[in-house]
């Protein structure tokens, strides 16, 4: 057998190997969505910045997972889901490869989004205490809904906008995943003073949010609802549904901040695997920051402000890890400690 013969003999065989080895007990999950070219070193997408600074040194291949799963060895990974219905099935393959033990892992999912203006600006970042889902609903053309409805788009199982539908055995069981608000609670007060980056560029397009006080702010840090939606939806009109629908699922409790792709399958994916006794869905955090504004400025074209640049996209990043990182450190520092608790003391 020649040497490359050999090569790609041991590449086909070690990912078998550790996969079928002892699976590596996994103390924190940090999950981002996408990465748009190497892991290091060039433009960065959500994984870069933790895989430049984490020392995730060894790369560990899982059939089903696009990207290698890197980790320090000592208990901390970092995976990239995929965006919109993929980040669902890749966390499943991941979970029932055999290849880590996740029943006793914390999770920190966190990328960048689409803020409501009503709630934060661009750089800041929310914990979530409620991951909604803006996928499963009917929807008519606007222009041959009811004039009077807001938006054209109904909950399944009702007749009209914003209702919510009585029980019939067929809706979706679950809109909303509730979050453990104690774990949520403990990372906000850990994080809510992390210093979060600011530009000129920023300054300048938060001003044009006349009218709405929390978007003209300096990036901070907040608790707020991430609503999920495999659609890249955006608009006032469109602002006021994911707010009305997170306030309906959430039965008053929750106040949409971040729209995304992918959390809401991630939660799909992730509560099914803790009724299977794979997971612990109580060791789960959803964490979002603003890279643009989910809605147009009160004198800005809606096209236009869908298809402007990102004034927020580095500082996102920046904002994601600077947060993220500073639970997933106390978490893995103290993780043998936690072990048999679900909740930090």
């Amino acid at each position: 057998m020649n040497p490359r013969s050999r090569l790609l003999l041991l590449a086909l065989i070690l990912p078998l190997a550790r996969l079928s080895a002892e699976p590596m007990a996994v103390k924190v999950a940090v999950v981002v969505t996408f990465e748009v070219g190497a892991d290091k070193g060039d433009k960065p997408g959500e994984f870069q910045f933790w895989a430049e600074r984490e020392g995730w040194s060894q790369s560990i291949v899982v059939p089903g997972v696009d990207h290698p799963v890197l980790t320090d060895g000592k208990g901390t990974i970092g995976v990239i889901s995929g965006t919109t219905a993929r980040c669902s099935t890749q966390v499943m393959a991941l979970v029932l490869s055999g290849a880590f033990d996740f029943s006793k892992t914390y999770w920190v999912i966190n990328g960048i989004a689409g803020v409501n203006p009503a709630a934060a600006s661009i750089g800041s970042a929310a914990w979530a205490h409620y991951v909604v889902d803006g996928d499963v609903a009917y929807e008519i053309d606007a222009r041959e809904a009811d004039p009077s409805w807001p938006y054209a788009i109904i909950p399944v199982g009702s007749t009209v906008p914003n209702q919510k539908p009585k029980r019939q055995g067929w809706e979706p069981d679950a809109m909303a995943y509730p979050l453990n608000g104690r774990l949520v609670d403990w990372a906000f007060a850990l994080t809510r003073d992390t210093a979060i980056p600011d530009t000129d560029e920023m300054r300048a397009y938060r001003a044009t949010y006349e009218g709405f006080p929390n978007a003209q702010k300096p990036p901070f840090v907040l608790c707020g609802e991430t609503f999920g939606s495999c659609r890249y939806w955006h608009g006032k009109a469109l602002t006021q549904w994911a707010s009305d629908w997170t306030r309906l699922w959430t039965d008053g409790k929750g106040v949409m901040a971040m729209s995304d792709m992918e959390d809401q399958g991630i939660a799909a994916a992730l509560s099914r695997l803790s009724k299977m006794g794979r997971v612990d869905f109580q060791r789960v955090l959803f964490l979002r920051t603003a890279s643009n504004y989910c809605m147009q400025a009160p004198r800005q074209d809606v096209n236009a402000s869908l298809h402007a640049e990102y004034a927020g996209y580095i500082p996102a990043l920046e904002s994601a890890y600077r947060v993220g990182s500073r639970v997933v450190h106390e978490l893995a520092a103290r993780g043998d400690a936690w072990q048999a608790a679900s909740l930090p003391p």
